[in-house]
């Protein structure tokens, strides 16, 4: 009987095709299974707390960590006081400058004006460091004109510079709060009198 040959070489592409499939389907199954275990498998990152704290998802700070991190926000409070010493100390300076403008000249010009918008932010400024917002403020002997008016202003600025120096970093003070609404209150009437 005749040996018939079947197609051994279809044969043989078969079996190539399928091997190389099967290489093909385990590497995408280790492919996948690789990048699978690369995924972190906890919750996704929360928000930091808004009061400051840790987040209880993350691993607690090591001892070194702690003290670095205490020395950090100690220089940002140091950094953050003497910026507001800073201002103080200009608000006492432009408090100085329209006491002499004012002495000088009974009208208010507008390098007077630019410094009285300058002393207003600047004390909005101190009073939010403060902790202090808008309150009403009843002035007691309120001005009648122009150079009174500026007068007030610039003895309150004096007032508040001296104040705020002299107030230590980690005290809130109620008088410098008050001393600058009370600045803040002078201004708006000390504006009436020039438009």
């Amino acid at each position: 009987m005749p040996i018939v040959k079947v197609n051994s070489q279809s044969r043989m592409k078969l079996k190539s095709t399928a091997i190389h499939l099967f290489a093909a389907f385990v590497l995408v199954v280790l492919s996948a299974s690789t990048g699978f275990s690369q995924i972190n498998p906890q919750r996704p990152p929360s928000a930091p707390p808004i009061d400051g704290g840790r987040n209880p998802d993350e691993p607690p700070l090591t001892t070194l960590e702690e003290e670095l991190k205490a020395k950090r926000e100690i220089k940002l409070a140091e950094k953050d006081h003497q910026e507001n010493l800073e201002r103080a100390r200009e608000i006492g300076d432009i408090g100085k400058q329209l006491k002499d403008s004012v002495k000088d000249n009974a009208l208010v010009d507008h390098d007077c004006l630019k410094k009285i918008d300058r002393l207003e932010k600047l004390t909005k400024k101190v009073r939010g460091e403060a902790g202090g917002d808008d309150q009403e403020v009843t002035i007691a002997h309120p001005p009648t004109d122009v150079a009174s008016a500026v007068t007030q202003v610039s003895e309150a600025a004096e007032s508040l510079s001296k104040d705020v120096q002299k107030t230590p970093r980690r005290v809130v003070s109620a008088s410098v709060i008050c001393n600058a609404n009370l600045l803040l209150e002078l201004i708006k009437v000390a504006r009436t009198f020039v438009h």
